[in-house]
């Protein structure tokens, strides 16, 4: 069975979700709805539309100018096993000690790796893009430079995939969080499959704003895997919440915007430890002077 998608902008988020909850009363209805800010410095929202009918062009219109936004763009997808597709194409990863890999691929870890299992069905965060690579690769140089920064906290963690690999290398809880209700199940799910159950605390939190969050700190260590907007927001939550001399390892930027996080951190006593580009994207490792 073909699927259709239908796709718009708008300029802020109060208005972006007006407008998908608008597309949800459209009749054929929408089998989902979605609202994602760009991840492109825009500001723009986007809002998409997912059919099993082909959706009314007419009404999508009328919505279209009811809310100010561009013209849908309505495109009919091919049947595809997604899951199966992602398979395919997500190789295993291998960044510094860590190897990230998808059950299907459980014959090709090597024995001198710290393993890492991300099934397809759960691929954000298995550490094909840039920003997961970037923090990967942070967090293997602070291991070889002998640095034991505890306690950890994998902030927006997403799939955990950081709290996990940071729990592979050192001893003691990592606390994982993030805003998504989803997002913490699935991050308790890739934890159990590791069997770091014991060793990983999901948690739906907002930023530092959670008691176990303040309870654990300072941390040696924390992770933030997010966007430029909200690490710029969260800058003086970081860095209370850090122990003086500890690490931040901060990504979701791209390459144009880090000197604005630098300086927005540098306002709160954290330097410049390292950083790296990869493709668009830059990763940063801060340290708490």
């Amino acid at each position: 069975m073909p699927t259709f998608t239908a796709l718009t902008t708008l300029p802020g988020r109060e208005q972006a979700e007006a407008l998908g909850a608008a597309l949800e009363n459209l009749v054929p209805e929408p089998i989902g709805v979605g609202v994602f800010e760009l991840e492109d410095g825009s500001g723009l929202w986007e809002i998409g539309g997912y059919f099993v009918e082909a959706p009314d062009v007419a009404a999508l219109a009328v919505l279209a100018a009811a809310f100010g936004a561009k013209d849908f763009a309505v495109s009919e997808l091919p049947e595809t096993d997604w899951v199966a597709k992602v398979k395919r194409e997500l190789a295993p990863v291998r960044a510094g000690r860590f190897y990230l890999y998808g059950s299907h691929d459980a014959d090709t870890v090597p024995d001198d790796v710290e393993p890492l299992l991300i099934e397809a069905a759960m691929a954000f965060g298995t550490g094909h893009h840039g920003t997961t690579l970037g923090c990967l690769k942070a967090l293997d140089r602070l291991v070889a430079a002998g640095e034991k920064p505890l306690p950890v906290a994998d902030i927006g963690c997403g799939t955990a995939v950081l709290g996990m690999a940071a729990a592979r290398v050192w001893s003691g809880k990592v606390l994982a969080s993030d805003i998504d209700p989803v997002a913490v199940e699935v991050a308790a799910t890739n934890a159990a499959a590791n069997g770091l159950s014991d060793r990983i605390d999901c948690i739906e939190a907002t930023g530092f704003d959670h008691p176990r969050l303040a309870e654990a700190a300072p941390f040696g260590l924390i992770l933030a895997n997010i966007l430029k907007a909200p690490l710029v927001a969260l800058a003086p939550d970081m860095a209370a919440a850090l122990k003086p001399g500890g690490f931040a390892i901060l990504s979701g930027l791209l390459n144009e915007q880090a000197a604005d996080v630098v300086a927005a951190y540098a306002d709160q006593g954290l330097i410049v430890h390292g950083s790296e580009e990869i493709g668009d994207w830059t990763t940063l490792c801060l340290r708490k002077s």
